[in-house]
């Protein structure tokens, strides 16, 4: 009897350790039942973060009401805007200067400087400050008022000039024929021009010669060749890569022996800014005066005819 309860005491403890696995084992669960739980209980915390951001997003980028599209200004009422900011430049800028000043070695810098930033040029610049130095050597003038009217009309006595119509006649005393140099950047309408003009010229009654002196663009010469053709009117021409102050010079002795009256001369489109090929012009002007000191008679420039390839 003794030898059977002292077997069985020490399996006590182990029963003991069994139950303590068990509860070890259930609050394991227990553990992992509140993590569990409370995973649940976070989610619906983001999903409600979730549906709140697009509501916030949508009322920052809600549209606004569309602006009016603006009439996009024509071409001429965009060329009447320039032009007056240009003669606003010119005038009250230019006239600013007269008001109550002597005449002086600082007015002409003044006016010198004016007359630049209004893109007058360099020439004509030059030209009206000589002209207006040796007009109040000669004259009485007192103040800028009065150098103000010299200046007004000095540059009237310009533009007359140029806004005159062409009258393609030589003046009394000089040989013919009336020669036109046509100059002007690339892609302007220099030879459609050219082409325009020769009719209007021989609708006049003149008798007229073309000379193909744009020997630098593919095709230049043969463009001027059919403008002749249609027009019925003579082409001096040579080839591709010609010495164009040659054509001229070809095209001039043809129109002397066969009297005629209007020679207009072709040219390879050129910037002002590329010295060499300004050289060039003025190798071909001087070639044209060695049989005519007087020639050309007008050295017309296009600026944009509205039918070259620029247009």
């Amino acid at each position: 009897m003794f030898n059977i309860f002292k077997k069985k005491k020490p399996n006590q403890p182990q029963s003991t350790s069994i139950v303590d696995n068990d509860a070890n084992d259930i609050a394991v669960e227990s553990e992992l039942t509140t993590e569990a739980s409370t995973t649940v209980e976070q989610e619906p915390e983001s999903v409600i973060t979730a549906k709140e951001s697009p509501q916030e997003t949508t009322l920052e980028l809600a549209p606004e009401p569309s602006a009016e599209p603006q009439p996009k200004p024509s071409f001429f009422s965009s060329l009447a805007a320039k032009l007056a900011r240009t003669k606003a430049s010119i005038g009250s800028g230019i006239a600013d200067l007269f008001v109550g000043r002597s005449i002086d070695d600082e007015l002409y810098e003044d006016l010198e400087t004016q007359l630049l930033v209004a893109d007058v040029g360099m020439h004509t610049t030059q030209n009206i400050i000589e002209h207006l130095t040796q007009t109040t050597q000669r004259s009485t003038l007192k103040d800028g008022d009065a150098l103000l009217g010299a200046l007004k009309e000095y540059m009237a006595q310009l533009l007359t000039k140029i806004e005159a119509p062409l009258i393609p006649e030589v003046p009394d005393g000089q040989t013919g024929p009336f020669v036109i140099l046509m100059v002007g950047v690339n892609g302007v309408g220099k030879t459609t021009t050219i082409g325009k003009m020769a009719k209007q010229f021989q609708q006049q009654g003149k008798k007229v010669m073309l000379a193909a002196g744009d020997t630098f663009r593919a095709a230049a010469v043969e463009q001027l060749q059919v403008w002749g053709e249609r027009n019925n009117i003579p082409v001096v021409a040579q080839h591709t890569g010609a010495d164009s102050a040659s054509v001229l010079f070809d095209a001039l002795q043809s129109a002397k022996a066969k009297n005629v009256d209007v020679l207009i001369a072709d040219t390879a489109g050129r910037l002002q800014n590329k010295d060499h090929l300004m050289q060039e012009l003025e190798k071909v002007v001087r070639v044209i005066k060695k049989l005519n000191p007087d020639a050309p008679h007008e050295i017309m420039l296009t600026i944009d005819a509205g039918t070259g390839q620029n247009a």
